[in-house]
């Protein structure tokens, strides 16, 4: 067993089975020493747990959730794209994008949903460079959607 398999079995982390792609595209993709996720949407168990606008029928809490959600599966697709959960070594970048009402600012606040989950699992290798968009839509009304980049370990 690999340093992050032990950290999430000592976190209580079970990841969720890899989502499929919704649409055309592939859910990860690796150049070189870099895996690239599609945007990831908040399903848990083939639903998704927060749809809709964050500051209307979404809480910041339910959504920093659906943030956390989405950040899994991003680990979950990487993993299957390169074999290995362990080979995962650190997280580079996240981008985040929070469906919000009009007078709603806090999309920062929803994607550290997904920032504390990665650093909670890669500890110091999931400190990450960040964007935190807020839209009017996003596929299937899912609340958020969360993309990552990841170094990995050869």
């Amino acid at each position: 067993m690999g340093l992050l398999s032990k950290r999430l079995q000592e976190l209580g982390i079970i990841l969720p089975e890899a989502p499929k792609a919704v649409a055309a595209y592939v859910p990860a993709r690796v150049a070189g020493s870099l895996c690239f996720t599609s945007g990831q949407l908040p399903f848990r168990e083939g639903k998704l747990v927060a749809e809709g606008k964050v500051g209307d029928s979404v809480s910041l809490e339910e959504a920093q959730q659906a943030a956390r959600q989405a950040a899994l599966n991003a680990i979950s697709v990487a993993a299957a794209a390169v074999g290995d959960l362990d080979r995962l070594e650190a997280v580079i970048k996240v981008v985040g994008f929070v469906q919000s009402a009009p007078d709603f600012h806090d999309q920062p606040q929803v994607i550290n949903g997904a920032s504390w989950v990665l650093e909670e699992i890669f500890q110091e290798q999931g400190r990450h460079a960040r964007s935190a968009v807020g839209t009017n839509a996003l596929p299937l009304n899912a609340a958020v959607e969360v993309e990552c980049i990841f170094l990995i370990r050869e």
